[in-house]
């Protein structure tokens, strides 16, 4: 039976990973995956770059260590600050969030703009939301541009949606009124519009009813996917027909919360969290 059997590792600074992890397990099923929640140091987002590269190399030696055939950084963070850092310094393919879903964007934008006789004239414009981090970090502008440079991007940042999802407020009035006020200078200006977040996939329902049927809303987590199952086919690291792809989950700190909070990610339990000692307690 040919393949890899090796497992694929992801990485994040604590939950919203777990998105990336389900969206890779739903397109690959038989692949292994090994996840990693960096819980004693998040956020990354209020790091400076250089520390955010020393946290992320650590984590991609653990996961080089666990044997893994490619790392996804399901990380906005990680991808805008570190992923270059990374990629020159391993052998192994490391895949950020960033550019599958400003690609995916761009794509799904511009078939939009020729469709529609009313708007054929001008060119795309993509929206972008993110936390304050990321919109600040100019990175979904960056990896827009390289896709096509005639592209718009209007970016807004949603702060208080990683709270909602966190508490699980996701279909709670005050979750309708929150993101309707950051929608709203967004709404009509835009083609496709990117969750830049991976918190952000548990709000698309409520993101795609408020922004109407001619927005496309792509989901960083899927677009990452996508990339991933690519990357494997192309270079030939796919796992064996027929396996049955088995799943490990460390995090850095408080195993039990994890796997608590990260259910509602998931949409399912998560069990045997396991807390790895070289990060327990290392707080930046």
């Amino acid at each position: 039976m040919s393949g890899d059997a090796r497992p694929i590792g992801i990485f994040d600074s604590g939950l919203g990973g777990l998105t990336v992890f389900r969206a890779i397990r739903e397109r690959l099923p038989a692949e292994s995956l090994v996840y990693f929640g960096d819980t004693a140091r998040v956020p990354y987002g209020t790091k400076s770059a250089e520390t955010v590269t020393r946290f992320a190399r650590e984590i991609v030696e653990f996961l080089v260590a666990c044997d893994v055939k490619a790392v996804v950084a399901a990380c906005n963070s990680a991808s805008a600050l570190a992923l270059n850092a990374l990629t020159a310094e391993y052998e192994l393919p490391i895949i950020g969030v960033i550019e599958p879903g400003a690609e995916l964007a761009v794509e799904r934008a511009r078939p939009r703009v020729r469709g529609d006789e009313r708007r054929a004239a001008r060119l795309p414009t993509i929206g972008v939301i993110g936390t304050r981090a990321t919109i600040a970090s100019g990175a979904y502008e960056r990896a827009i541009a390289a896709f096509d440079p005639d592209a718009t991007v209007v970016a807004q940042a949603c702060p208080l949606f990683v709270s909602l999802v966190e508490e699980g407020w996701t279909d709670r009035p005050a979750a309708r009124l929150i993101a309707d006020e950051y929608l709203a200078p967004l709404r009509g200006r835009v083609d496709a519009l990117v969750l830049g977040c991976t918190h952000y996939p548990l709000l698309a329902p409520l993101i795609a009813e408020l922004m109407g049927p001619h927005v496309a809303v792509i989901d960083s987590a899927e677009a990452c996917a996508l990339a991933v199952a690519r990357l494997l086919d192309e270079r030939g690291l796919r796992a064996p027909d027929g396996a049955r792809g088995d799943e490990q989950f460390y995090v850095s700190d408080a195993p039990e919360l994890f796997g608590e909070l990260g259910a509602r990610f998931l949409g399912r339990a998560i069990d045997g969290v396991r807390c790895v000692p070289e990060f327990s307690g290392a707080k930046g």
